[in-house]
């Protein structure tokens, strides 16, 4: 009974702050105002503000994923937000769909894509040849391909730009014959050096964007997005249930 009430105690009070501000009517600050607020303090670009489905918050689609922003600007919270009532639906992840789809296009000449012969489905990866599951997959591209599933690769160096990891993935993307140097990497052999507008640094900024946090990481063709590896008939599940 103690604990009932401790639990309750503690509900309301961390309910009470969230509902006055709900129930509050808030004068919007100038959204312009509020970008460059962000900006200045978090170094992070804005790219879109609106209304978000929490009462007196704005949703903030930004180069480091999605923030919420009091409408006065004074107020910040930054993870992932979840409906209960439609089975835990990552809905932070949901508003990063369609921008995520927009966003994929400018750097869509500068993946390294194994196409499927019959192709169904289209994944974007967000990969690291120094990744052990990123080796894993790219080991399966064929099953993958087989099953009408073609891979689009994204650099996504680990150890951030600059750094020999980024180094190392734009001999990849940079080589004669990248999609070979690619395989050859993920088999733990070297590749030559070799340097080009590759744009490794505009790919790994895009998935710090997308809220990216580890490799390998998959786009699906809605936008949405799955961390980690999945078996090549596991990912067709998955992606066949969407359809």
């Amino acid at each position: 009974m103690k604990l009932t009430r401790a639990l309750s105690l503690v509900v309301s009070l961390v309910l009470t702050p969230l509902l006055g501000t709900a129930m509050a009517a808030p004068s919007p600050a100038d959204t312009e105002v509020i970008k460059q607020k962000m900006s200045d303090m978090l170094d992070v670009e804005v790219i879109s503000l609106q209304d978000s489905i929490i009462d007196g918050f704005y949703e903030a689609i930004t180069n480091r994923g999605v923030l919420y922003i009091s409408r006065d600007g004074s107020k910040m919270f930054h993870g992932n937000l979840y409906d209960l009532d439609k089975g835990m639906k990552n809905l932070t992840d949901a508003a990063l769909a369609g921008p995520r789809l927009a966003m994929l296009k400018p750097l869509e000449k500068n993946m390294l894509v194994y196409k499927a012969k019959n192709e169904k489905h289209v994944v974007t990866v967000f990969t690291d040849v120094s990744c052990g599951y990123c080796r894993k997959l790219h080991n399966e591209i064929a099953e993958y391909n087989k099953l009408g599933i073609t891979i689009r690769y994204l650099a996504f160096p680990r150890a951030g730009v600059p750094s020999a990891n980024a180094d190392e993935m734009q001999s990849i993307w940079c080589a004669k014959d990248n999609l070979n140097a690619m395989t050859q990497a993920a088999n733990g052999k070297s590749v030559a050096k070799a340097s080009c507008d590759a744009k490794i640094a505009e790919q790994y900024e895009l998935g710090m964007s997308f809220g990216v946090n580890g490799t390998p990481a998959m786009v699906l063709q809605d936008g949405n997005m799955i961390p980690g590896y999945q078996p090549p008939a596991d990912l067709l599940r998955t992606l066949e249930s969407r359809q």
